[in-house]
This record gives C-alpha cells, sequence and structure tokens, in this order.
C-alpha cells in the first residue's frame, strides 16, 4: 500500500481520481541522464510507495525504453490502484505517424511493453507535429474503436501551442477526447494555459499539466545546457532561486506548491528519475511553504520573461 496520502482530484468526467502530482515517464527513456533499468524499475515502485497513483509514458521516450521500464516497475503492483496513460502518434525525434494502422499498432506494442490488459489513458503525442485534421479524421476514431474493445479507457490529446486543443475539441464529437494534456504554460513563468481554463471546463475534458518546473527552470539546480529558453528568462529563474534560497525556501517546492493550488488542474506530471527525486518531489506538499515573500521572486522578472 502507498504509505503518503496525496491528494487526488477528478480528471474531467472520466470518473478517474487522479493524485495532484503524477510521475512522468521520460526519465526513464534516459533521455536526461543515464540510469539502469533495475533503477528506473525502482523508481516506478518508489513513486506508488509514496502515494502516486497517476504514472505517465510515451514510446518516443528513449524509444520505447521508458514504456518498457516503466512496465517492470508496475509488475506485481496492484493494477486498479493505478492509473496509467501513455501516448501514440510521435516514435522518435523526427518520426511522427498519427495514421489509424499506426496508432492502432502503436497501442498493442505498449500494453506489450508495460505488461498490462488495459491502458487508462491513451494520448495522441505532441499533435502539432501532424497534421490537425488527420488527428481529427483519422486518429481518434482509430482510438474511440481500441476503446469500444476496451484496451484503452479514455483518450486524450497533448502538445505545446494552445491553439491546438480548440482545433481539435471544437471538431469532434462531444466526449471523443476525455483529457488534455498541456506542458509549460501552468508555472511561475508563464501561466497562459489559466485562460484557457473556462473553455475546457465548457468541453468537459481533465486538465493535465506538465511540467510546472519548466522542464528544469524552476530548481535550484537549473536546467540542462539543451534547454530552449532564452538567456534572459534562465537568468531570471536563477535569480529567483537564490531569492527562495535566501529566505530558506526551495525554489522546485515553492514552484510546485503553487500550481498544485489550482484546483481546475487535476494533476501535475513531473519527470522523475532517481528514487531521491521522487522523494523529493512526493514530499513537496506534505509541509506547505507559507513564510516566503514572493515579491522578490517576481522582481526577479520571471512574469515578464
Amino acid at each position: 500500500m502507498p504509505s503518503a496520502a496525496i491528494p487526488k482530484r477528478k480528471l474531467g468526467r472520466t470518473g478517474l481520481e487522479v493524485t495532484v502530482l503524477g510521475m512522468g515517464g521520460a526519465p526513464l527513456g534516459g533521455l536526461f541522464e543515464e540510469l539502469s533499468d533495475e533503477q528506473g524499475a525502482e523508481c516506478v515502485k518508489e513513486a506508488f510507495r509514496q502515494g502516486i497513483n497517476f504514472f505517465d509514458t510515451s514510446p518516443y521516450y528513449g524509444v520505447t525504453r521508458s514504456e518498457t521500464v516503466m512496465g517492470h516497475g508496475l509488475q506485481n503492483l496492484p493494477r486498479d490502484q493505478i492509473i496509467l496513460a501513455t501516448k501514440v502518434g510521435r516514435y522518435d525525434k523526427a518520426k511522427f505517424d498519427f495514421s489509424a494502422a499506426a496508432v492502432t499498432q502503436s497501442v498493442h506494442d505498449s500494453l506489450r511493453r508495460l505488461q498490462v490488459d488495459y491502458i487508462d489513458l491513451i494520448q495522441t503525442h505532441d499533435i502539432e507535429f501532424g497534421n490537425l485534421d488527420q488527428v481529427v479524421n483519422e486518429t481518434l476514431p482509430a482510438l474511440v474503436k481500441l476503446k469500444d474493445q476496451g484496451l484503452v479507457r479514455f483518450i486524450g490529446i497533448t502538445g505545446l501551442p494552445l491553439k491546438i486543443f480548440p482545433y481539435i475539441l471544437d471538431r469532434v464529437p462531444a466526449g471523443t477526447v476525455d483529457t488534455v494534456l498541456s506542458y509549460c504554460h501552468y508555472s511561475l513563468n508563464d501561466q497562459t494555459l489559466a485562460d484557457m481554463v473556462p473553455y475546457l471546463k465548457e468541453k468537459g475534458v481533465g486538465i493535465i499539466n506538465a511540467s510546472a518546473l519548466s522542464m528544469g527552470l524552476l530548481t535550484d539546480q537549473g536546467p540542462y545546457d539543451w534547454h530552449p529558453a532564452p538567456q534572459k528568462l534562465k537568468a531570471a529563474c536563477r535569480m529567483a532561486a537564490k531569492c527562495c534560497s535566501d529566505q530558506g525556501v526551495s525554489l522546485r517546492k515553492l514552484a510546485l506548491q503553487e500550481a498544485v493550488k489550482n484546483t481546475d488542474m487535476a494533476t501535475q506530471l513531473v519527470g522523475m528519475g532517481t528514487i531521491q527525486e521522487v522523494c523529493i518531489i512526493a514530499c513537496a506538499l506534505q509541509t506547505l511553504e507559507t513564510s516566503y515573500n514572493l515579491a522578490p521572486i517576481s522582481d526577479c522578472g520571471l512574469p515578464e520573461c
């Protein structure tokens, strides 16, 4: 049984209740740092022990490695206490295929790698790189057929530009799409997703917010060298980290707590690649930071960058 009581929220109209912190599986594919399959599997088990019930991966992460590692980690854990999400459509840095045949085969392949009989949430991955009309007319209908077969329970769409969500949702039958996953648009330095929340709630979709840490910008150690943010924003985030440190506050913990405060977001999806990282993130809500002064952090220029 999980050892911690992380709060849960309803995921749109799915009936699912997900923990407000979810495990992002990109690090399990070795995208950021080297780790063994055994280490990755232990991270999954530790996340469950810490009370997390929402696990998200993709065949794109490590070119199927993340799914395989997550499948090993989920073994011998109670399936009915886990909400498992993966994706279709993106398979490598520049390899996309949103055809009905490809996504159908992809789901079957994911089931095998994850070692499960069904996937709770299947999502179209980074649809801005594909043809959105194909997603509407071919990809999603193919996933609906898999849903009818009991291989997937719910369907979601993911991507970076916010405009892709209404494009899809306004063109498919009501109830086709159950969730949206947006990343890097609801954090201390970018809250543009908030403007779309009323529309998404009207559509009845659950909102998954990924990367409340802005892919490492909002951490004490800062982002990896490859991070695409402009230097001005990186510098502002370094200043924000110092502002927090001067007050005895962790920027990562503050960023997660501020994101979780928005109850319109069902869950905050955070990449986790080490057991230590799992523990730090899972415990981020146990002691709320109430003594910090946000003014110096705002003065660092985060909202403007």
